[in-house]
C-alpha cells in the first residue's frame, strides 16, 4: 500500500513516526510525501493534553471527509491510551495502533489491506529492545535529526498522562545510542538533538544515579563533525557533572532545556515535584556562572487547581528574576487517570488562559534582550528553508532549537540543509537577522 504519515505531538512521536516509515517500506510498502497520492493514511496522534487530542481526532475526521475512499490508521499516543473508545465511537478509523511495539504497524496495514478492522495494541514492554530499528527516512529539516535515548517515565507528576500512555522509564543501553549516532553523522546529520522524556533520568532505571553524563562522554568520542543538543531535564534531576563537561565539550551545546512548571512551592508539591523556585534560581544561577553564554530554555504549567493569586504572583517574580532566554507556557488540561484528575479548587479556563497570556507578554522583552548579547556576533547556522520569493533563507544557531525556539533570518539564498557562517546584524522579536559571511555550499541530506 501507499502511506503517508500524519505526524501530531512531539519530537518524540516524530521518531516513532520514523520508525513506523521504516518498518513499513522494509515490509514493502511504499511511503509517499502527501495524502493525495496515498492509499492510506496514518494518523500519528498525541494524547498528552486535551487540546492535541482534539487535533489529532480532527485529523481522522478530516482525512475522512476529503478523500472519502482512503482507508486511516489511528496511531500513536491516543491510540495507545484509548484504544476502545476510538474502535466503538471513530467509525471513520480503518485500524488503531498503539506504539508500545512498532513492528505491529506491519500488521496493521496488512488487515486494513484485506478490509479487516482491527485495533493491535499491547502493554508498554518493560525494556528497550537491545538494538535500534534504523530510520531510514528523517522528518526534520535537512541536517538535523531527534535521538531518543529513554522511554517512558518514572517521575509521575501529577498532572501528566505520559507513564499511562509510554509506562515506565526504560532507558537505552549506552552502546546502542552511540551505534545509532555514528549511523546518523554517517550520512551526514550535523545537528542531533537528544530526546526523552526526562534526560536526567537517564540510566536510573538501572542505577541510583543518572547515566547521562557517562553517556554524553561517550558520544563525544563518536568520531565525526556535529553537534549535540541535549532537550528536557527535569530540573529536579539535574546531573552532577554536566556543566564540568560542557565546559571542555567541542561538540555538546551550552543550551539547556528545564521545565521548571512553576515556582510556588505549595504548587510545586501538589504537582510531585521536590524543587522551588529558589533551587530552581541556583540552578540558572550555576549555569550561567559556569557557562556565560549558554542558553536556558523551560516550560510554565499556570491554572493548577488550587493556583491562587499569590501563587501566580510567585510565577512572575521567578520569571523576572530567572531572565530565562526561551518559554514555552501552557494552561493546565484536566487528564483523566492522573492524580491532579480529582483535585478541587479548579482554576476558571478563562483565568488560567489571562495568565497564560500575562506570562508571555511578560517573556517577550525578556527574550529580546537577552537575544541582544549576540548582536555583531560570528555564529554558524543550518539552513532550514528559502523564503519563497526572496533571496533569503531561514537558519537556526547553536542557541535555537528545532520548532520551539525563534530563527535567524539570513540575507541570502542558502540550500536547506546547507551551513553558513554569519553576522547577527538585528533582532527582531525572538528572531535574529544575520549577513552571511561564507556559505559551504552544500545540503546535507
Amino acid at each position: 500500500m501507499k502511506f503517508f504519515i500524519d505526524h501530531h505531538g512531539c519530537a518524540k512521536n516524530q521518531v516513532d513516526g520514523e520508525e513506523l516509515t521504516a518498518r513499513l517500506e522494509a515490509a514493502g510498502h511504499c511511503y509517499v510525501p502527501s495524502g493525495d497520492e496515498a492509499d492510506c493514511i496514518i494518523i500519528n496522534t498525541c494524547g498528552f493534553i486535551e487540546s492535541a487530542k482534539k487535533e489529532s481526532i480532527d485529523a481522522a475526521l478530516a482525512v475522512k471527509r476529503f478523500w472519502p475512499d482512503k482507508k486511516v490508521l489511528v496511531a500513536g499516543c491516543l491510540a495507545q491510551r484509548y484504544p476502545e473508545a476510538l474502535m466503538a465511537e471513530m467509525t471513520e478509523a480503518d485500524g488503531v495502533l498503539g506504539n508500545a511495539d512498532l513492528s505491529l504497524a506491519v500488521q496493521a496495514l496488512k488487515n486494513i489491506e484485506r478490509g479487516q478492522r482491527t485495533s493491535i495494541v499491547v502493554e508498554q514492554p518493560r525494556a528497550i529492545a537491545a538494538d535500534y530499528y534504523p530510520r531510514q527516512r528523517l522528518f526534520d529539516y535537512p541536517g538535523s535529526a531527534h535521538l531518543k535515548i529513554t522511554e517512558g517515565c518514572d517521575n509521575r507528576c501529577s498532572y501528566c498522562a505520559i507513564p499511562l500512555i509510554r509506562g515506565g522509564l526504560r532507558s537505552r543501553s549506552i552502546d546502542d545510542v552511540a551505534a545509532e549516532l555514528e549511523t546518523l553523522v554517517a550520512r551526514g546529520i550535523f545537528e542531533i538533538n537528544l530526546i526523552g522524556q526526562d534526560l536526567g533520568a537517564y540510566g536510573r532505571d538501572s542505577s541510583e544515579d543518572s547515566g547521562l553524563v557517562r553517556l554524553l562522554e561517550r558520544l563525544e568520542r563518536v568520531e565525526g563533525d556535529f553537534r549535540l543538543r541535549v532537550l528536557y531535564i527535569h530540573p529536579d534531576h539535574f546531573p552532577e557533572g554536566l556543566l564540568e563537561l560542557m565546559t571542555s565539550s567541542r561538540k555538546i551545546l551550552p543550551y539547556f532545556d528545564l521545565p521548571f512548571q512553576h515556582a510556588s512551592e505549595k504548587i510545586l508539591r501538589a504537582m510531585n515535584r521536590r524543587g522551588s523556585g529558589q533551587t530552581y534560581l541556583g540552578i540558572v544561577e550555576r549555569i550561567r556562572k559556569t557557562l556565560p553564554e549558554s542558553m536556558i530554555r523551560s516550560t510554565f504549567l499556570v491554572g493548577f487547581p488550587g493556583e491562587t493569586e499569590e501563587d501566580f504572583t510567585a510565577l512572575l517574580q521567578f520569571q523576572k528574576e530567572a531572565g530565562l532566554d526561551w518559554l514555552g507556557t501552557f494552561s493546565y488540561s484536566r487528564e483523566e487517570g492522573t492524580p491532579a484528575y480529582s483535585m478541587k479548587a479548579r482554576v476558571p479556563k478563562k483565568l488560567a488562559e489571562a495568565r497564560k497570556a500575562a506570562v508571555e507578554a511578560a517573556q517577550e522583552p525578556i527574550t529580546t534582550k537577552r537575544l541582544q548579547r549576540f548582536l555583531g556576533s560570528k555564529i554558524e547556522v543550518l539552513a532550514e528553508e528559502a523564503v519563497e520569493g526572496s533571496s533569503l533563507s531561514l537558519a537556526r544557531g547553536w542557541m535555537q532549537a528545532p520548532d520551539v525556539d525563534g530563527l535567524t533570518l539570513v540575507k541570502a539564498s542558502l540550500k536547506p540543509g546547507a551551513r553558513a557562517t554569519v553576522r547577527i546584524s538585528a533582532v527582531n522579536g525572538v528572531d535574529f537577522e544575520a549577513d552571511l559571511l561564507a556559505a559551504d555550499g552544500t545540503a546535507a541530506p
